[in-house]
Parts: structure tokens; sequence; C-alpha cells
């Protein structure tokens, strides 16, 4: 049996970030040949990725990239379990790698952009760090003769829009709004009528209950439908920082038309495993 020093385990874990024992197993099992037990802990990583797959990824980061001349931008979410490593710098820095190579090649296909290598390094990653990790997915906006701007808030939320004409300053103030105030549309036009239709239905039996004439009720459903619209529609919302100006009128009076927009926030329609921590303390205490 090989002699496995202190300052051989340690190497191990520096270059690993694997624990203590280990890191000494695998040592003990390449008979003292670092290089070889870190091919071996590689090989093994794939087994180790997939027993974390299954685990609830609702955390993470959104990060964005644009073009130098600001007519494209992408929009990335990559997910880990827990905030704690959403800043971490080792799964920041493979966010970054895989937003860098996302807009490189202008990818937004996930498996076809993982399999140019980044599904090697994501599961050396989740040895190391001990968490499932999902490069969740990706959106590119933009093209020639278009302005983009995107914002990023509290790295949860991102935004990216595109202009026809504007400035990217603009388009930054726009995006800034609608991390904030999460429109669901740009114009009344875009609303689905099924959308329309499922809430003229709401308020008009809310109006009936109101026992009020036929006339009155038709004029309070025309107001309520035209509110309700209103309010998810980006162009006909109070700009968030001048409350007297819409955003219609904001991006109009720069020379400028808002063409789209896309809001991705951290985890959104990812259902979160509930965890009992106290259970979860009181089991691992039983069994140890």
């Amino acid at each position: 049996m090989a002699n496995i020093s202190a300052s051989m385990v340690k190497e191990l874990r520096e270059r690993t970030g694997l624990g203590m024992m280990e890191c000494k197993k695998a040592l003990v099992e390449a008979g003292g040949d670092i290089e070889a037990a870190i091919d071996n802990l590689r090989k093994a990583s794939g087994l180790k990725a997939a027993k974390k797959a299954g685990r609830t990824a609702a955390e993470g980061v959104i990060i964005t990239r644009t073009n130098d001349d600001n007519s494209e931008a992408l929009l990335l979410e990559v997910n880990s379990e827990t905030d704690f490593v959403a800043r971490d710098d080792n799964f920041l820095a493979f966010a970054d790698k895989v937003a860098d190579q996302a807009f490189a090649s202008k990818q937004t296909d996930i498996a076809a952009l993982m399999a140019d290598g980044l599904e090697a390094e994501r599961e050396a990653l989740v040895q190391k760090i001990g968490e499932n990790i999902s490069v969740r997915r990706a959106v590119l906006i933009g093209g020639e003769g278009k302005t983009v701007a995107t914002y990023v808030h509290g790295g949860r939320i991102g935004v990216a829009v595109e202009l026809k004409g504007g400035s990217e300053e603009l388009g930054r103030d726009v995006a800034m709004h609608i991390a904030a105030i999460n429109p669901q549309y740009v114009s009344p036009e875009d609303v689905p009528q099924e959308m329309l239709d499922r809430e003229k239905e709401v308020v008009s039996a809310q109006a009936e209950n109101s026992g009020k004439p036929a006339e009155i009720i038709e004029k309070m459903v025309t107001g309520r439908l035209k509110k309700f619209v209103a309010e998810i529609s980006l162009v006909e919302q109070p700009f968030v920082k001048d409350p007297d100006t819409k955003v219609g009128t904001l991006v109009k009076n720069a020379g400028a038309e808002l063409l789209s927009f896309t809001r991705l926030e951290v985890g959104e329609g990812i259902e979160k495993e509930e965890v009992d921590f106290a259970a979860e303390v009181a089991a691992a205490a039983k069994g140890s």
C-alpha cells in the first residue's frame, strides 16, 4: 500500500475541491499517483452528477451578453440548488463561460450548446460543488438595424429590450422598468383574444352583481377591460422613473419604436422542493 502523505491529500483537495476522505480514498486506490487519482475521479464524476440530477435547482443567476454595436443581446439562466452556490466564484465562472459560448455561437438550444464540451465541465462542477447545476434557457434578441439593451437586477431578474432606433441608454431605462413592473405584452394589440374573453367573463359577472342597469353594466365592463389591458401592456404603463409619462410616449419622443422584450426570472415556473431542515438534521444525527 502506497504511503499517502497529508501534503498529497492537500494537493488533490486543492485541485478537485473534494473532501479530505474522498481524496485520501482516491489516492489509495491510485497507489499514490495524483494524476491517476484525478482521472479516476473524473471518470466517476458522471455517475455523481447523475445522482444529483434529480434534485431541484431553482436558484441561480441570469447572465447577459451584448455585442459592441448594441444590435444583439443574450439572456441566459443557469441554476443551482442554493443561493449560496449561486454566489460561488466557480459557479459564476462556469455561467460566464456558457454565456460566452452561447453568444459567440448564437446557440439557444441548450442540448446542442452543452454538447460542445460544456456538459463535461458541468458534471465536474457538480462533483466539486456537491449540488445539481443546470443550464436552463437562453434567449437571443436583436439583429441588423436593431438597438438592444439589457438590465439585470440582483442577478435574479434579467431583461433584454429590442428597439428600432433609439439608444442603448433608452433601452436600458425601459429594461429597468420591465424588471420592476413585469408587463406581459408590448402593446394592447398583442394581448391574446383568449385572455380578453376570459377577463371579460370575470368583469361581466362582477358588474352584473352590482344590480345596475344594462347600459351602465356595458360601460363598466368596457372600462374595466381597457384598464386591464393597459396594466399588462408595456407601452401603456406609467414609466417607473416618471409616472406622468407612459413608456410608449417615452420611446416615441426619443424617435424609437418598441419591438420586443424578454424578461427572465431565476427559478420561475420551477416547483421548489419543500425541505424540512429539522427533520433532515434529526435523520442525519440518527444515522450517525
